[in-house]
């Protein structure tokens, strides 16, 4: 699912709102999730899960089909934890 699809389901769910203005909402709200995780925030969506930054060490790496060892520098990631009410609807879904 992409921004776009996100934007369509919002403008189909809310009556008299634009598509321009469904588009700005889905941009908006993913801005200020990526804005606060790069601030070391956690965003916690209830009923969905948690997205939490994480700052990953300096380490060594290895090319698997050399075996010539690399260093990885020093990062933040950002790591998803599903809520149970999330995991048990994905489980219990049918393809």
């Amino acid at each position: 699912m992409s921004r776009q699809d996100l934007a369509q389901r919002v403008f189909d769910d809310v009556p008299g709102l634009s598509k321009k203005q469904a588009a700005h909402f889905v941009d908006m709200v993913l801005d200020l999730m990526a804005q606060s995780l790069a601030n070391g925030e956690v965003v916690k969506l209830s009923g969905f899960g948690q997205f939490v930054p994480r700052d990953k060490a300096e380490r060594v790496g290895r090319n698997p089909r050399t075996m010539e060892e690399k260093t990885i520098s020093a990062r933040r990631v950002v790591t998803f934890k599903a809520s149970p009410n999330f995991k048990k609807a994905v489980a219990d879904s049918k393809r």
